[in-house]
């Protein structure tokens, strides 16, 4: 049987990747994915907390944060788009130029 322990241990788990990904990548795709990877674990602790109460707020609110990760990937990528076609690279060392 799957209890709330295994949920957060799996939600924990899912943490831990993501961060270290946003901590160790330099290719700006791979950074929005492991910042997915960290909201889809919160999304997963919200959700199985939230069945465990008995409680809907955990989930609306999952669900709410799933439909501002859909709107920051597609602006996110948007401007990734344009700074590939500017740079030709997506690698975070490119960003350097930027400065001012």
């Amino acid at each position: 049987m799957i209890t709330l322990t295994h949920y957060l241990i799996l939600s924990g788990i899912l943490f831990s990747i993501g961060l270290v990904g946003l901590m160790r990548r330099k290719n700006l795709l791979m950074l929005f994915f492991s910042t997915e990877i960290l909201l889809n674990a919160v999304n997963i602790g919200f959700a199985a907390v939230s069945k465990f109460y008995g409680d809907l707020s955990g989930q609306i609110f999952a669900f709410f944060i799933i439909a501002v990760a859909a709107s920051e990937v597609a602006v996110g990528l948007g401007l990734l788009v344009l700074w590939y076609k500017k740079t030709g690279s997506i690698n975070l060392d490119s960003l350097a130029m930027m400065k001012g």
